[in-house]
């Protein structure tokens, strides 16, 4: 049974708690509470097999992720082999097992409410 929160609380995510750089992008954080919050930033070219493999040590992303996309297009290829493309607007749910890259020539913004706590923080956890 998860804590409730016991205050209202906010923070920005222009003054991150963390920031977690990778080859083609980075991933800001903040906590409240036992929410994570991440801001990811995919720079075109980043693709989660060439760019944050080597930090996850894993063969594909094991962190499951609720996001939303504020700009840039993704796909996404889950290791069974279903597709999806995202972009502006578009609240996805990505299950452990996955690799992605960006599209085009934008960067891909997104929001992630589930995986930010673990992602781009090497094998033990990611």
């Amino acid at each position: 049974m998860e804590t409730p929160v016991r205050s209202i609380q906010g923070k920005n995510l222009a003054s991150p708690e963390e920031t977690r750089e990778f080859d083609k992008g980075k991933m800001d954080v903040v906590t409240l509470d036992s929410v994570t919050v991440g801001r990811a930033v995919f720079e075109p070219g980043w693709k989660w097999s060439e760019c944050v493999k080597p930090i996850a040590g894993t063969e594909s992303c094991q962190v499951p992720h609720v996001g939303y996309v504020l700009s840039g297009r993704m796909h996404v290829r889950m290791d069974d082999g279903a597709e999806i493309e995202i972009g502006p607007d578009d609240a996805v749910v990505i299950p452990p097992g996955h690799d992605a890259w960006t599209l085009g020539d934008e960067p891909c913004v997104m929001l992630d409410f589930s995986g930010a706590d673990q992602y781009a923080k090497g094998a033990s956890q990611d």
